[in-house]
């Protein structure tokens, strides 16, 4: 690279970590240790259609090539205005930059591969300068599974959006919830802003009091959480969303819980699923967002076919029948 990276190595006192020894027995948290940039990431994520906007996994119905986004390197960064967004981040060509919230930032790593890779290219880091407005010191760099190295932006791995033919596009803005174009600083542009300003990060759950539900569980981005009926908690967390209805219902990711507010700490763990997925429960559920919830409050999920229902903070359904 031309530009001076921060140090790549983060120690473990840098990542909070989840330790708490849980009533199901699984693996607890996102990790047990800090890992250094380059610590290999996991396989693709289970494949979630591109039409369905869901985060994890987008890009299995992208037909499309990404093009030449990422083959050539960056170049010189910049900051561009754009009349929605505000200021964001973008490539020597003006192609929009895209972080995911699937991702980690400390330490930086990458949960994009396969499928969602093609769908969102990842930023090669090499020949990579800050232009004006850039702090360089916020550029770095992450290894991926496949050895090749991503830029990363405050920790973030970034990426293009296959579907962004020309400079200037941002429709990955907001995808599946999970897609953000980026600003200078790593932070999520925030839709709407159209002064540069960036969307304050929730914890990764926290509790939100709905008008008609009472408390119950959101995601960083304050979207509602939902359980699935047909899923089993004891002894083992065991999901029974695959497939299709993974496109619909999007797994929640690991969180920590130094990232959580609100949510009752006992069974607040992660496992890893049949398809090898790692999604986070709380009280040992399995939890979900919604395609169907475009924006923070919305509860559209609640009751779907009477199986799916927001979570209270203590875990148990809201608004579902007696058992």
């Amino acid at each position: 690279m031309k530009t001076s990276w921060r140090s790549a190595s983060l120690t473990a006192s840098a990542v909070a970590v989840l330790t708490l020894t849980t009533a199901c027995g699984q693996e607890s948290g996102t990790s047990n240790s800090s890992q250094n940039v380059g610590a290999t990431a996991p396989g693709s994520i289970a494949g979630v259609g591109a039409g369905s906007g869901v985060g994890s996994g987008v890009g299995a119905g992208v037909t499309e090539s990404p093009g030449e986004a990422g083959t050539d390197g960056a170049g010189e960064l910049a900051v561009s205005a754009n009349a929605e967004l505000g200021k964001i981040l973008t490539d020597g060509n003006g192609k929009t930059l895209y972080r995911f919230d699937s991702d980690t930032a400390e330490p930086p790593k990458s949960n994009c591969d396969g499928d969602c890779a093609t769908a969102w290219p990842p930023v090669t880091a090499d020949d990579v300068t800050a232009g004006d407005g850039i702090d360089k010191s916020l550029l770095g760099e992450v290894t991926r599974s496949d050895g090749t190295k991503q830029l990363t932006v405050a920790g973030w791995p970034a990426y293009y959006y296959a579907k962004d033919a020309s400079a200037g596009d941002t429709s990955g803005q907001g995808v599946g919830n999970k897609w953000f174009a980026l600003t200078a600083d790593g932070k999520k542009a925030k839709s709407g802003s159209g002064s540069g300003s960036s969307d304050t990060d929730l914890p990764g759950l926290s509790v939100r009091n709905d008008p008609n539900l009472g408390e119950i569980v959101v995601d960083k981005n304050g979207m509602t959480v939902y359980r699935f009926l047909k899923d089993k908690a004891w002894p083992d967390p065991v999901s029974n969303c695959e497939g299709a209805c993974v496109e619909k219902w999007p797994v929640v990711a690991p969180v920590a819980t130094n990232d959580t507010k609100g949510v009752q700490k006992k069974g607040l763990m992660s496992f890893t699923r049949g398809d090898g997925v790692k999604q986070m429960t709380v009280n040992c559920s399995p939890i979900y967002t919604f395609s169907g919830d475009k924006t923070p409050g919305d509860i559209n999920g609640q009751g779907v076919g009477g199986q799916w229902y927001a979570v209270a903070p203590d875990g148990k359904l809201v608004g579902a029948p007696e058992q």
